[in-house]
């Protein structure tokens, strides 16, 4: 695994040279172009707080505790994060700081220089793919958001006490009841949303890490906070009897649903989501990081503020609201149908109901905000130094194939099959596959004992020696067990233990409708796109020289450092 592997081009490599002291050299007159770097420490933590804090934590885990046991959905929700979600995150923080400091940001090349070989960067595709695919349809849910509190401050949507009413207003909104509804010309304002927030993210954007992604979320992260809060105070204010019986109704746990399955799949999945690990955005996040960053701490920073904004302030608000005015059938509310047609019933009942509604949808726009820009910049960054793109080039590039996407998920509104389907294989199946693909590199090829060395790099606190253990035995089985069962309980057929009856799973919804199967043929016409990119900015990086020099450099590393570390 030590030795650097030979070039895959006919074009010799470039001479090692000691004073090659710019990375992005090569043997033509280089480009010069100002290096990304954060601003701050804090400006990263934030950053990365905010790319892990969106809708999931206000609407997809309310829900999934309701569904899962309540209070007994904590326990393997904790556990998941004990085992999964912090130890990986501190991976990905690792691996991302590893590349960056070795003159690459991007997927790709992050992992050539950790497996020490050129043939490692189709192992990223995922990494490119994930937040690419994400982000065209959560631009669509953000638009959604931004539509809700603009008619929370317009008054429109006060619709009374008839969850009928929110019912229709979502429907005919996002065009459930037929596809391109959007497009007919039904009156439906949905486009022009969409437009504000794409061209509000390419604005942050095109502004580089520094001077956009990290000034708007030191300040959208405070906002939302002050947002949430005077939600949560007005919900806790509630008469003391209903409020109890909100977050018993949330928190009081039903222990048979430790013995299903389903409950510790439905912890660990929101674990994936709510974190951001596996998603190829912290990878690239971190590479922006220098050798004096402490990347343990900032890492656990940033998953500690997630889970105040996901168990802190969502658990306390969305379901406990819902219930005091809905009643138990708030449970079998999915995510969309507890955010846009549950809550807005909610703030209609409450005192207040507009302000409130307003502050909701707002802070959920910021939040979504604060993700889309996460999902954004990995392929910005693979654009850019694989291809030696400008940033305004890149930025174009990306928007142009983004927006395909999303007109793709607007136009198959019927159902929200589109959608749908992108989040299944995308948002959730293959964030378990990069996500066991990076406990595999990190274990077992880069090396627990290099990891922990490079981890504890500027750290002003250590990882316990038992978490590489568990990086490299634990969390690959664990992970491995997880996807299976997933696998099993989504993608194939099954019986109903209850019932007897046949659940479809996924690949029988593609055969036997049209859009699910337009939209996975959709999605392998991208990552068949990535695949050739990514092979391109290879033969690139070995034409220059610059991947020789980066694995060359990785090589005298590894050989001057002391046994047991490599």
């Amino acid at each position: 695994m030590s030795e650097t592997a030979e070039p895959e081009s006919n074009v010799p490599a470039a001479p090692v040279s000691s004073s090659s002291a710019d990375p992005d050299a090569t043997t033509s007159p280089p480009r010069r172009r100002r290096k990304e770097q954060w601003g701050s420490r804090l400006g990263v933590i934030m950053a990365v707080a905010g790319s892990a804090v969106g809708l999931g934590n206000f609407l997809r885990f309310p829900g999934q505790a309701a569904q899962n046991g309540g209070g007994a959905f904590m326990l393997p929700y904790f556990i998941s994060l004990l085992i999964l979600g912090i130890p990986l995150c501190w991976t990905e923080w690792t691996m991302g700081r590893f590349g960056g400091t070795r003159g690459f940001h991007s997927a790709p090349g992050i992992f050539c220089v950790l497996c020490r070989t050129p043939k490692a960067r189709y192992l990223s595709v995922f990494a490119l793919l994930i937040p690419l695919v994400i982000y065209m349809y959560y631009i669509v849910i953000e638009a959604w958001c931004l539509a809700y509190a603009w008619n929370y401050a317009t008054g429109d949507l006060m619709l009374g006490k008839d969850s009928a009413a929110y019912e229709s207003f979502f429907s005919d909104f996002v065009g459930i009841g037929e596809d391109g509804h959007a497009f007919g010309g039904g009156g439906s304002p949905l486009l022009l949303f969409i437009a504000i927030t794409f061209v509000l993210n390419f604005i942050l954007i095109y502004r580089g890490v520094a001077k956009g992604i990290e000034t708007f979320c030191k300040f959208a992260i405070p906002l939302m906070v002050v947002c949430a809060l005077c939600v949560l105070a007005r919900v806790l204010t509630l008469p003391s009897d209903q409020v109890n019986d909100g977050l018993g109704f949330m928190w009081n746990p039903k222990p048979e649903a430790l013995t299903d399955p389903k409950t510790w799949l439905a912890a660990s999945g929101q674990i994936f989501f709510s974190l951001s690990v596996g998603f190829g955005v912290i990878i690239n996040y971190s590479s922006y990081l220098t050798k004096k960053d402490d990347v343990v701490l900032s890492g656990l920073t940033a998953c500690s503020m997630n889970e105040f904004f996901e168990v802190c302030l969502g658990g306390l608000i969305t379901l406990p609201a819902a219930f005091i005015f809905l009643g138990v059938s708030v449970a079998s509310f999915g995510t969309f149908g507890l955010g846009f047609n549950a809550l807005p019933n909610v703030f209609a009942q409450m005192y207040a109901g507009q302000l409130f509604g307003f502050l909701w949808f707002f802070m959920l726009f910021l939040a979504a905000v604060t993700s889309s820009l996460s999902m954004l910049q990995p392929f910005i960054a693979f654009l850019e130094e694989g291809f030696d793109l400008e940033r305004h080039a890149s930025a174009t590039l990306l928007g142009i194939i983004a927006l395909a996407g999303s007109l793709f998920v607007v136009y198959f509104s019927a159902g929200l099959k589109a959608l749908d389907t992108f989040d299944f294989w995308v948002g959730t199946f293959l964030i378990f596959v990069l996500a066991m693909i990076q406990a595999v590199v990190y274990g077992w090829v880069f090396g627990i004992d290099r990891g922990e060395h490079e981890a504890h790099i500027g750290a002003h606190m250590r990882i316990p020696r038992f978490v590489q253990l568990l990086l490299k035995y634990v969390v690959p089985v664990y992970l491995g067990v997880i996807f299976v069962a997933f696998f099993f309980q989504n993608v194939l057929d099954r019986k109903d233990p209850e019932t007897g009856e046949v659940i479809q799973g996924y690949f029988s919804t593609i055969i036997q409708d049209r859009v699910a199967l337009m939209s996975v043929i959709f999605l392998l016409g991208v990552t068949a796109l990535l695949l050739v990119l990514i092979h391109l900015a290879g033969a690139r990086w070995l034409q220059s020289g610059r991947l020789q020099r980066a694995l060359a450099d990785e090589a005298s590393t590894v050989a001057d450092q002391p046994k047991g570390t490599s």
